[in-house]
Order: structure tokens, then C-alpha cells, then sequence
């Protein structure tokens, strides 16, 4: 499975954003990476550069590569309502945003490799594909062999259900995915429209 596994501090740097949660590096240091990147000063961005900027911190943000993520766009250019707002929608949706936002894992990270690991059911059947997309109504479980493993308890110890669209019970370890979030539910700093003109040129 294709994923970035690069240096997670250095991108939070470049985004000056804490993108893949808690970072001390970013704490200290919160200017750009780079042997200048506190004194360097930089030339006025281009507005592809700005557009372009915003795509790759929506990338990072949710761990998805190139190619996925125009598929995802195209996917959304071909809905009704808001492309952006859409785009969102859809990536929230996924079985590893999902499991990650109900508490099962700590990260995006954690909760691909758990999906990829058969350790997810969705509707009770394992599920193992990352990039499946759930619809309303649908129920995520954490498969009966793999209740007792120790990342997946601690998580949910301490889950706090905070998430309107999603419903979650820590003693049965599932939950249901009620429906795709409005943007305003979405708390992940990205200014989609950006990403819109981008695909647009």
C-alpha cells in the first residue's frame, strides 16, 4: 500500500500547522524547514502556489497519494451540491477517516494499517481496503479477534464520542456512520475552494 512515510515534522513546519496532531518540533521551531528557514525571506507566493499549497496539506492531512486523491476530486466534480464541501465529505467517509475518528486508532496512520490488517468490520464483514467508502447507516466494528488487542483497548478507553455524525459504543467496540458530515462539522483547517480552482485550470 502506497503511503508517505517521510519526516511527519518537517511537513507540519512547512504548513505551520499541526497536520498530523501534537508536534513539539513545530512548538519550538515554528517556522519553515530549511537550513534559511527563519531568516530566508519569501517572494510573494503565485496564486497556484497558494492553490497548490492547499492541496498538499489536504493530502497530507488525510494520508492520501496523488492519483487517489483526483479521483476523489473527480468523483465529487460529479456529485450534486458544493464540489468542495463534497470532496470533504467523501474523504471523511472513508473506512480509515472513520475508524480514526471514532477513537479506534490514534492517528490516520494507525487506523489504515489496522484496516489493512482485517482487524475492521464493516456491516460484519472485514473490510481491508482503506479507501472504502462508507455509506449512511453503515456499521464499523472492530472484529471479535482483535477486541482484546492492547493499541485498539487503550484507544478506546479513553474515546470521547464528539462527532455528530458518527455513533459509537466503547463496550460493543462499533459504531455507525449516521451520515456524511456538513462542512461546518469537519474541524480539519483546509480551505477546499482553493483545491477547486486548482483542479479547474
Amino acid at each position: 500500500m502506497a503511503r508517505y512515510t517521510g519526516p511527519k515534522s518537517k511537513i507540519a513546519r512547512k504548513f505551520k500547522e499541526p497536520i498530523f496532531g501534537p508536534d513539539k518540533a513545530l512548538e519550538k521551531k515554528n517556522y519553515p524547514p530549511g537550513q534559511h528557514g527563519q531568516t530566508k525571506k519569501r517572494a510573494k507566493q503565485s496564486e497556484y502556489a497558494i492553490q497548490l499549497m492547499e492541496k498538499q496539506k489536504a493530502k497530507y492531512t488525510y494520508g492520501i497519494l496523488e492519483r487517489q486523491f483526483a479521483k476523489i476530486f473527480a468523483k465529487a466534480a460529479r456529485s450534486h451540491g458544493i464540489t468542495g464541501e463534497v470532496l470533504l465529505q467523501l474523504i471523511e467517509a472513508r473506512i480509515d477517516n472513520v475508524v480514526y475518528r471514532m477513537g479506534i486508532a490514534p492517528s490516520r496512520r494507525a487506523a489504515r494499517q489496522l484496516v489493512s490488517h482485517s482487524h475492521i468490520t464493516v456491516n460484519g464483514v472485514v473490510v481491508n481496503v482503506s479507501s472504502f467508502t462508507l455509506k449512511a447507516g453503515d456499521v464499523v466494528s472492530v472484529r471479535e479477534k482483535s477486541q482484546s488487542l492492547e493499541t485498539i483497548v487503550n484507544c478506546i478507553t479513553g474515546t470521547v464520542n464528539k462527532y455528530p455524525w458518527l455513533d459509537f459504543d466503547k463496550s460493543t467496540m462499533s459504531g455507525k456512520f449516521i451520515n456524511r458530515p456538513e462542512r461546518s462539522q469537519i474541524p480539519e483547517n483546509i480551505k477546499e475552494q482553493l483545491i477547486v480552482e486548482l483542479y479547474s485550470k
